[in-house]
Formats: structure tokens, sequence, C-alpha cells
């Protein structure tokens, strides 16, 4: 997903991509948040800053991706791991067939 901007001919074309670097930064602050977290603190939180408009493509990303959702209070992290210990136990014993 690219950040859009709007042409004179009703196009649009893409300004550029987040790094995944940085899509990971923003998910490790949201993770470690016990509370819903306003945007201006995700970007304090940040150790480089990053534009708004990357910080909102990145956040929708997320929410599509059914990782976070949007409050009046601020963005929650919701997903959770869903593959339990047995099937990892039994994931990492199994044998690789090539």
């Amino acid at each position: 997903m690219a950040l859009m901007e709007t042409s004179t001919t009703g196009g649009k074309k893409a300004l550029h991509y987040p790094r995944l670097d940085t899509v990971l930064r923003v998910e490790k602050i949201l993770k470690e948040s016990d509370e819903p977290i306003a945007k201006n603190e995700i970007d304090r939180r940040l150790e480089k800053k990053i534009m708004r408009q990357t910080l909102n493509l990145i956040l929708e990303y997320l929410e599509e991706s059914n990782k976070v959702i949007t409050l009046p209070e601020g963005v929650l992290w919701i997903y959770e791991d869903n593959i339990s210990k047995g099937l990892k136990n039994k994931m990492n014993k199994a044998r690789r067939v090539m």
C-alpha cells in the first residue's frame, strides 16, 4: 500500500512505501501498550520520526489486517497469536520434507 497523491486528472500516484522496519517499530509500540495510544504518542515513542502520512498508512494497513482497532481514545492492539503451545511443540518436532 503506497501513500497516494491525487493528480489533476483524478488518478492516483504513489509517493512512497513505508519500510518494513518502520512498520515493525509501530507494531512493537502498539503491542507493548496496555491501553489505547494516541497517534501523537506513537510518534513520540518512535526513535526515528516519521511523516504523519506514513504513520496513517501503517495504521490503516494494521487495521485492515485486523491487528489494531481505532477508538476515540486512540489505537489499540487486538491481534493474538492463535497457535496453541501444543501445536507449536509439534511443529518444532516435525521433520522437514523436501
